[in-house]
C-alpha cells in the first residue's frame, strides 16, 4: 500500500477503492443495457424476451468481464508497468538530458551565428534597405496609356 493510502482514515480507503476512475478516463465506454439496446415504439418484443434478454446480457457480461480480469488484467498490468517504467527512465536518464545538452551546445553556436550575421549580412541588408528607402513610386490616373520599359 503506498503511503499516501496508509495515512488514510479506512472510510476514505474504502471510497478510493471504490471509485476505480476518478479522472473519468473511460466515459466513452457504455455497456450498461439501456445504452446499448433500446426498442422502438413500433417494434417491442414481448415482456418475458426483453427481461430474459437483459438478465443474459448483464449476467453474460459480468461474467466473461470477472473472468478476463482475472486472467488478464495481471499480465497486462505487469507489461503496462514494464512499459511505463521503461518510458519514464527513457525520459529521465536519456532524453531530458541529451536534450539539454543540445540546447547547450546550440546556445553557443547560435551566439557564434549572431555574431557573423552582425559582422556580414546585417550592414548589406541596411545598405540595400538605405538604396531602397529611396525609391518613390506615384500613379497617375491621368497619364497616357504608354507601355512601361521596366516592369516591376
Amino acid at each position: 500500500m503506498s503511503p499516501s493510502r496508509m495515512d488514510k482514515p479506512d472510510n476514505e480507503l474504502r471510497e478510493t477503492l471504490e471509485d476505480r476512475d476518478p479522472n473519468k478516463l473511460n466515459q466513452h465506454i457504455q455497456i450498461v443495457w439501456d445504452d446499448i439496446i433500446g426498442e422502438p415504439d413500433g417494434a417491442r418484443s414481448p415482456e418475458c424476451a426483453w427481461r430474459l434478454s437483459h438478465i443474459c446480457f448483464r449476467h453474460t457480461r459480468n461474467v466473461c468481464y470477472t473472468l478476463l480480469a482475472v486472467v488478464a488484467a495481471p499480465p497486462c498490468a505487469f507489461i503496462l508497468g514494464c512499459g511505463f517504467a521503461c518510458l519514464a527512465f527513457e525520459q529521465i536518464w536519456c532524453t531530458t538530458p541529451c536534450l539539454r545538452c543540445v540546447k547547450i551546445y546550440f546556445a553557443t553556436l547560435r551566439t557564434l551565428v549572431q555574431s557573423c550575421m552582425a559582422a556580414t549580412v546585417a550592414p548589406v541588408m541596411e545598405a540595400i534597405g538605405h538604396i531602397f528607402r529611396h525609391i518613390r513610386v506615384n500613379v497617375r490616373r491621368d497619364a497616357p496609356e504608354e507601355r512601361d520599359l521596366l516592369i516591376v
